[in-house]
C-alpha cells in the first residue's frame, strides 16, 4: 500500500447509487480501495480501474 500523503484528502464521486455518496458529489469514506477490473487490459480508464469499496443504496 501507498504511503499517506500529507495534508488533507478529500474523495470526489457522483457514483449517486453508492451508499457512501454524499451531496452528490462527495464520498464519505476517509479511504477507498481502487482496484483493476478483471480480465480487462484496454487501458481505458473506465475499464481498467473500478471503486472496490462501492455499496449500492
Amino acid at each position: 500500500m501507498a504511503e499517506m500523503k500529507a495534508g488533507s484528502q478529500t474523495i470526489g464521486c457522483r457514483v449517486t447509487s453508492c451508499r457512501y455518496n454524499m451531496r452528490g458529489t462527495d464520498c464519505e469514506l476517509s479511504r477507498i480501495e481502487v482496484e483493476p477490473q478483471c480480465g480487462c487490459h484496454t487501458g481505458e480508464p473506465c475499464d481498467e480501474s473500478l471503486c472496490g469499496s462501492y455499496k449500492a443504496k
